[in-house]
């Protein structure tokens, strides 16, 4: 059944993955800014007795020099107390609390993970201002070229120097990095992991089109919908693709192959027909046979559209459909660590 409409969804082929890599940065985000000239940390302690003590959560700033200018913005590490080297996410996040409604830290904390966490916005707003945070140190008068970054592009950016920070902690384990976030960060995450081979593990969370969802055919959102509502998350390359999804050269699909043959987990919610749960879980069908091709397991599911409670762990593409709405919450977090926990080396 899953072969039939995907058959009939005309995906194009999989190419070579640095093909892949460069078409869905030059025609969809825009390319990843580049790395910066120098960069350094500064750490402040924030909570020192955080999770009754069972971790430190401190508030560090990363120094940056980019295009000869200075940029610096704010994460906050929860470190584990006990004795590591401890699996860690790095969380992008619709705030800067910690802990947070989408970040339940204890209960990471007893699972025995550390965090990374940082506000987007603590980086460039969320919105049609080139002129500010990293922004503003990339574009002159904030006018792009049609393939540079757009917001979702810059907020990645920030997701690699905040690995590159936690290469500094001995506590975290380099081996098991994991980025993840919600909604518009689900893309984010999607593609930061796609650009940087240090995450071992990818988890998107409700992120629907123009993340995790195949735009051919997808119900809610669509390409024609999120352009003219957040065209600055975007390339304005992207913009051509209104209304003609089937005439793109790629698909979401070509950007979830960036991230093979590491592991990759899609988690949807019954509610969210906005992200579409259908075309979520068909992206992970598709990929899966990517990472066949490359000799490694891919999605292993029942041969149907998924159903609320449907969850997937075998191979190395996992995915979840829950009960209720577009939110990032603690049944998704205990999912995506069991995933993590099945598959990571110990």
């Amino acid at each position: 059944m899953l072969d039939k409409i995907l058959d009939e969804k005309r995906l194009p082929s999989f190419l070579p993955r640095s093909e892949m890599l460069d078409m869905i940065q030059r025609e969809e985000y825009g390319y990843i800014p580049p790395s910066p000239e120098s960069i350094s940390f500064t750490e402040e302690d924030f909570i020192p007795n955080f999770c009754a003590g069972k971790a430190v959560c401190k508030k560090v700033y990363i120094k940056t020099v980019v295009n000869g200018k200075d940029f610096t913005f704010p994460i906050y590490a929860t470190v584990p107390t006990e004795k590591g080297p401890h699996p860690f996410f790095v969380c992008i996040n619709f705030r800067d609390d910690v802990p947070d409604r989408y970040i339940p830290c204890e209960e990471i904390v007893d699972s025995g993970f550390g965090i990374i966490s940082f506000c987007y916005k603590d980086v460039t707003s969320d919105d049609g201002d080139f002129t500010n945070g990293l922004a503003g140190v990339l574009y002159k008068d904030g006018k792009r070229a049609p393939d540079d970054a757009g917001k979702i592009s810059m907020w990645a950016w920030a997701a690699h120097r905040a690995l590159d920070y936690a290469q500094t902690v001995p506590a975290f384990d380099m081996n098991c990095a994991i980025v993840c976030g919600h909604s518009r960060l689900g893309k984010t995450a999607l593609l930061a992991a796609a650009c940087d081979e240090r995450f071992a593990f990818c988890h998107s969370n409700d992120s629907g089109c123009s993340g995790s969802a195949i735009s051919r055919g997808k119900d809610g959102e669509t390409i024609e919908k999120i352009v003219k509502a957040f065209p600055y998350w975007f390339c304005e390359n992207y913009y051509k693709y209104s209304g003609r999804e089937y005439e793109c050269p790629f698909d979401q699909h070509f950007l979830t192959a960036c991230i093979a043959p590491r592991y990759l987990y899609i988690a949807s919610a019954v509610e969210d027909t906005w992200a579409d749960p259908d075309h979520e879980m068909l992206n992970c069908v598709a990929v899966g046979k990517y990472y066949e091709s490359l000799g490694f397991s891919g999605f292993v599911c029942k041969d149907r559209l998924p159903n609320q409670g449907d969850t997937y762990h075998e191979g190395r593409v996992g995915y979840h459909l829950r009960k209720g709405t577009h939110y990032f919450g603690r049944e998704d977090w205990q999912k995506v660590i069991e995933f993590i926990n099945k598959h990571r080396e110990k």
